[in-house]
């Protein structure tokens, strides 16, 4: 390192006293020189300073960038700042996965000078994570201390609800909490991992913040466009926020999906908008859209993101994010000598709408103080509540008590889900066959999508062999497989949040009865929005 800055050293003296002794040597035999002479002595001046500056600048970008590579090449510790209410042990990446290419190129610096003053500014401090990557999607999701109340751990619930075991593993969650106070950033945190432990020790879920010098000094920005200054504030933020963000995410998937924390999303999104971009990969677009709302849904190609951050940062005081990314379409697709007509025209070939939107904005207070949001996406529709199977005949009958209109003989005939109230130990669903069947596989789905967390939990489900001596062949040949409940009924399966499915053996065939069975008492009602029992 002092070689090279030797070498650049010495270049810089070289270069200096070649353009002066250039100078020096233009034609003087004349003792005074004339107009025309001073002229071209001038311009030679001006030529030297030039060259001078450019080498001065390029000097002090190598430098820059080989300060940050040192320091990325000697940061062998986690990030430093992070609550205390979050184990060290939940922090899984090394320094050389956690610090994006993006954040050690010197550019930044021209954008947020402040960050000079702190280099370690650009580590993310990774909270929660276990380093996925390699996956198809990304999903951001930007979240921060709101006054009234927080809709992240509701809109968690939604993104997971639907999701099957493979869309699991080929999916990122990146909650981004955009605060510096380590104390809310450790709660956020703790939240996460406890409500959804499942989904963080898998890597599904990651956790991370912005060191506490990342946002410069807000309190000298003016005001423009009508805004107030708070108001100038908030979306100076929100593009510093979302720039973060996008950086970090941007090596660790095919796609990036940018979502807010006050979101839910229609069961099924994640295939219909894998199905979606796949279908329009070979097209030249920037972004796909799965919702009709400002910056929510929108789908970048994970290469593009380190372009379309730096265009936020070089404008981050000066608009809004979803009007950068308008100026960003008009840039690529518009040409200036065309008119209006013509530039709407090749901005459509660039961004493709997916019909109906696949998220909603619930959230009734913003995340800008004093400010109630009304903004409903329409094109939304209604919300699938339960799902629909044609399932075999049955008698059915439960010891719980269903809420108004919603019966079990409802839920199982695919008219509605069934709802009932707070279960007990030893409550049941029995569904008893008119006569016995071979059933293949069965699938029980507790909760929907406007109560997720009426869940059945520490629940079985039990099956009734018609054939006595095969059970009890069965139970004695497997004991590991099977347990033998009472009645004759035999244990094939348990909920696991939220939900129960798998297959039926054919040694157990036929069924003469298959049964839910609650094994401890529950703290909130609990809900079926699908049942399915295949034959």
């Amino acid at each position: 390192m002092r070689l090279f800055s030797l070498r650049v050293g010495c270049f810089l003296a070289i270069a200096s006293f070649a353009s002066l002794s250039w100078i020096i040597s233009s034609p003087s035999d004349e003792v005074s020189l004339g107009e025309a002479d001073l002229q071209i002595l001038y311009k030679r001046l001006l030529g030297a300073e030039e060259q001078a500056e450019q080498v001065s600048q390029e000097l002090g970008s190598i430098v820059e960038h080989l300060k940050n590579m040192s320091r990325a090449a000697n940061s062998t510790q986690p990030p430093r700042n992070i609550s205390t209410t979050i184990s060290t042990e939940t922090i899984k990446l090394h320094s050389k996965d956690a610090i994006p290419p993006m954040f050690l190129q010197p550019q930044i610096y021209q954008y947020m000078p402040h960050l000079r003053l702190h280099p370690d500014s650009l580590l993310p401090n990774v909270l929660l994570g276990q380093g996925r990557r390699g996956v198809s999607m990304v999903l951001g999701i930007p979240t921060v201390k709101r006054e009234k109340q927080s809709y992240l751990k509701n809109t968690l619930t939604s993104l997971l609800y639907s999701l099957t075991a493979s869309e699991q593993t080929d999916l990122l969650m990146i909650v981004f909490v955009a605060e510096t106070d380590s104390d809310y950033v450790g709660s956020v945190a703790e939240t996460v991992r406890t409500n959804f432990p499942q989904q963080v020790k898998s890597g599904l879920l990651e956790v991370v913040s912005p060191p506490k010098h990342y946002y410069p000094n807000f309190t000298h920005l003016k005001e423009s466009l009508g805004d107030s200054k708070d108001r100038v504030k908030w979306r100076t933020k929100q593009n510093l926020d979302f720039s973060f963000l996008m950086l970090y995410a941007h090596n660790k998937g095919s796609y990036y999906v940018q979502l807010e924390d006050d979101i839910v999303a229609k069961a099924g999104y994640f295939n219909a908008m894998k199905t979606f971009a796949t279908q329009n990969d070979s097209k030249q677009w920037l972004f796909l859209e799965f919702s009709r709302l400002g910056f929510i849904g929108k789908m970048f190609r994970t290469w593009d993101l380190p372009m379309i951050t730096e265009f936020f940062l070089m404008f981050h005081k000066d608009k809004p994010v979803d009007w950068l990314l308008d100026h960003i379409l008009w840039v690529k697709a518009c040409h200036p000598e065309k008119d209006a007509n013509h530039c709407i025209q090749q901005k459509a070939l660039h961004k493709k709408r997916y019909k109906p939107s696949l998220f909603q904005h619930v959230g009734l207070h913003s995340s800008l103080p004093g400010k109630i949001q009304y903004l409903k996406d329409t094109e939304f529709g209604k919300q699938a509540l339960y799902q629909v199977h044609s399932n075999p005949a049955a008698e059915v009958s439960s010891s719980l008590t269903h809420y108004q209109q919603h019966s079990l003989q409802r839920a199982y005939t695919g008219k509605d889900f069934f709802w009932a109230l707070t279960p007990v130990k030893n409550d049941y669903i029995l569904f008893m066959f008119t006569k016995p069947i071979n059933i293949t596989r069965y699938l029980f789905r507790s909760g929907n999508m406007e109560a997720s967390g009426d869940q059945f939990n520490n629940t079985t489900v039990e099956v009734l062999p018609s054939n006595a001596s095969a059970q009890d062949k069965l139970v004695a040949a497997s004991p590991s497989s099977y347990k033998e409940s009472d009645n004759g009924f035999i244990i094939i399966g348990a909920f696991v949040e939220g939900l129960a499915a798998g297959d039926v053996e054919e040694s157990l065939q036929p069924i003469s009865a298959l049964r839910l069975m609650v094994h401890s008492d529950a703290n909130v009602w609990a809900l079926l929005s699908e049942i399915l029992i295949q034959v």
